[in-house]
């Protein structure tokens, strides 16, 4: 049986370059780049190196990037160090988020609340899971330390207007942070379009390799370290540097912002494709998300009297990867929060199935799967009743 992959928002495979540019740092360049000699010196020039690459993508200073594990932590650092940072330093204590955001932001941002005296605003979301401008004006106040608005959404593909958010935040003396690590791949993350004072990225959604990630910190922004120790990136995140995953990261970001145009055009029509055919041939299917401003690898749906989880064990027994979600949330019976902010009825949210597309992806890949989906489909209702 031929495997279909049509997950990667969940993750990517680390692109053949990447891993190229990495190994000598596993077995020849291996020095710590805290060492004085010349194998920490190289380890260290290594890192620096890879640092610029990101701040080239990002339009920013070297010294604005801090490595770190993961998205999940880049997004940890940015609430918790700033919300923290920015309390001690003027007062502010309230938090605003949106529960459509990825758990890396709403749980930390309620364990803020509940353990350390921050108070906490949920920003809605309209039917799409948009954050609009307006919605942020209409919450935000002197009392706001940070608000955190994804780029785009990992669950259903929805685009923020980042840059108009920045706006209405900075106006209001409040720092904005962005969730860009499902963004990345396919839209411009250049700090001088989004004007965001923290932008958090990952590695393992662009073709690097996992247990890596990236955080801009627009200089001046307050931020406090969650790890403490060394000094190592700028005091802010202590530990020693993970030296052949950050030279990953940096070659993977800087891949894809060489190939960004190029992957667009391969997977957007592949998407379209997906949305109109599932749409057209599938009873009581809906597309979430805009219909139109979303990301070009990303398809999402919900259908009626679905279980999603079980959709998704049939669609792999049949040979095709797909998710439910966030990778995050697998096997999870309820509905996700991002699902249930789009005010869909029990009947329809537990029916969620996602669809995303990447550089493998190939159209008789997606036509297969059009054939198949439609019986899996039918055969996930008929065992739900």
């Amino acid at each position: 049986m031929t495997h279909i992959y049509l997950d990667y928002a969940a993750t990517t495979p680390t692109d053949s370059r990447v891993l190229d540019a990495m190994m000598p740092f596993f077995e020849t360049s291996f020095g710590n780049p805290s060492s004085v000699h010349r194998y920490g010196q190289q380890a260290e020039a290594a890192v620096e190196q890879a640092r610029e690459t990101v701040a080239q993508a990002l339009n920013c200073r070297p010294k604005e990037v801090i490595f770190t594990s993961c998205g999940s932590e880049s997004d940890n650092l940015a609430l918790r160090g700033a919300a923290q940072a920015i309390k001690g330093e003027t007062g502010r204590k309230k938090i605003l988020t949106s529960r459509a955001e990825h758990d890396a932001v709403t749980q930390t941002a309620k364990q803020l609340a509940a353990h350390y005296g921050f108070t906490l605003g949920w920003l809605p979301v309209d039917e799409f899971g948009v954050v609009t401008p307006d919605a942020v004006k209409e919450l935000i106040s002197d009392e706001v330390a940070i608000v955190s608005v994804m780029y785009s959404n990992n669950e259903i593909g929805t685009i923020n207007p980042i840059e108009e958010i920045a706006q209405v935040c900075h106006e209001a003396g409040a720092v904005l942070h962005t969730d860009a690590v499902q963004a990345a791949g396919y839209l411009p993350i250049e700090n001088d379009i989004l004007d965001a004072d923290l932008i958090s990225l990952g590695g393992h959604k662009i073709y690097g390799p996992k247990g890596i990630g990236a955080l801009y910190v627009r200089e001046g922004t307050p931020i406090l370290p969650n790890l403490t120790g060394g000094g190592q990136e700028f005091g802010i995140r202590a530990g020693t540097s993970n030296v052949p995953y950050i030279v990953g990261f940096g070659e993977a970001l800087r891949l894809t912002v060489e190939e960004r145009a190029e992957r667009n055009e391969h997977v957007r029509p592949l998407r379209d494709n997906i949305i109109e055919t599932i749409l057209e041939e599938i009873p009581d299917s809906k597309l979430t998300g805009h219909p139109e401003n979303r990301v070009s690898n990303h398809a999402s749906f919900v259908f009626k009297d679905v279980d999603g989880n079980l959709l998704l064990q049939l669609l792999d027994s049949a040979g095709f990867a797909c998710s439910s979600g966030s990778a995050c949330k697998t096997g999870n019976p309820e509905p996700s929060e991002v699902i249930i902010a789009l005010g869909l009825s029990p009947e329809w949210a537990l029916g969620s199935l996602r669809v995303t597309l990447g550089r493998r992806s190939r159209p008789d890949y997606v036509a297969a799967f059009l054939d198949t989906l439609p019986t899996m489909v039918d055969r996930a209702r008929s065992l739900m009743k």
